[in-house]
């Protein structure tokens, strides 16, 4: 950590009960929407209940004379993190996969709102261990787990960092076209888009791939090393399908060539508005990013 006194920045993400009162602007008209499709509010208001009491708790753990702000997760793209932040996202895991890519070694504290809900993997802690975690994180007091992330480079002077997985497709996940070179062989593919995922990722969207296809990798969140996958590939008298999933190590590269006319893109960990243009012609190489999720264990 730096010499400067922390900053603590406090990220989360609207809730579902948030967003329907944004959209119908009272409970009562957001409770009748939900009502006319067998739907009831309560657990939607409990979620949201628990999220606001763990981020005043989470405000009320940060020593007065640090600093902190606090950033939803649709304003992170905008956001300029410093290196002297302890970011604390406070949500389910999949938050920490859409601020890691804006990150650069800043120690990461994941607190759930619930947890006996959450699955515990990246948001591991309860807000009432956070005061004294926060303190042993400015004195490196804690361990941390340096997680891999892969890298996508992309046109003249873009890139993209994931730490669970990279989407290679149609923005609409319709068939896209595209040469793919893996291990020295090459193939041109139609497939529903690529995969590219970290050992982290393979808990997430790689899972339910490998369990359809039966072709597992055994890849920890620490390992140098991917897996990719081709969705889909459909074999053609001009498309194959002999490169549907394969590893890249820590000195390799996946190489994929753009064939899609118009709306092929490259987004990372789901957030589909934060996207490369992958058109006619782009050539994106993928490989294991220096970066690495820092997170507190």
């Amino acid at each position: 950590m730096s010499s400067l006194k922390p900053r603590i920045v406090l990220v989360s993400r609207e809730t579902e009960y948030a967003a329907l009162l944004a959209k119908h602007g009272t409970r009562g008209q957001a409770e009748f929407f939900l009502s006319t499709r067998g739907q009831r509010i309560d657990e939607l208001e409990v979620r949201d209940a628990l999220q606001s009491r763990t981020l005043a708790a989470a405000k009320e753990a940060i020593p007065a004379e640090w600093s902190f702000v606090q950033v939803l997760r649709e304003d992170l793209s905008r956001f300029l993190f410093s290196e002297n932040d302890i970011v604390v996202p406070i949500g389910q895991d999949g938050l920490v996969a859409n601020l890691a890519k804006y990150l650069d070694g800043q120690p990461v504290v994941g607190i759930t709102p619930d947890p006996a809900s959450s699955e515990g993997i990246l948001t591991r802690h309860g807000v009432d261990t956070l005061p004294g975690l926060l303190k042993r994180t400015v004195h490196a007091n804690v361990d941390i787990q340096a997680r891999t992330m892969v890298e996508v480079k992309a046109g003249e002077g873009l890139s993209l960092f994931a730490l669970n997985e990279l989407f290679i497709g149609h923005r609409s996940h319709q068939s896209a076209r595209y040469v793919v070179q893996a291990g020295g062989a090459e193939e041109f593919q139609s497939s529903s888009g690529m995969i590219v995922a970290t050992g982290t990722g393979l808990t997430g969207w790689a899972k339910s791939i490998m369990t359809a296809t039966n072709r597992n990798f055994d890849i920890s969140p620490e390992d140098n090393r991917a897996a990719f996958f081709a969705r889909e590939p459909w074999p053609s008298r001009t498309s194959g399908c002999e490169i549907a999933a394969g590893e890249i190590e820590q000195q390799a590269s996946l190489t994929v060539l753009s064939r899609i006319n118009e709306g092929g893109v490259i987004f990372a960990d789901g957030i589909e508005q934060d996207f490369l243009p992958f058109d006619w012609g782009v050539e994106a190489q993928i490989q294991i990013s220096r970066k690495k999720l820092a997170l507190v264990i």
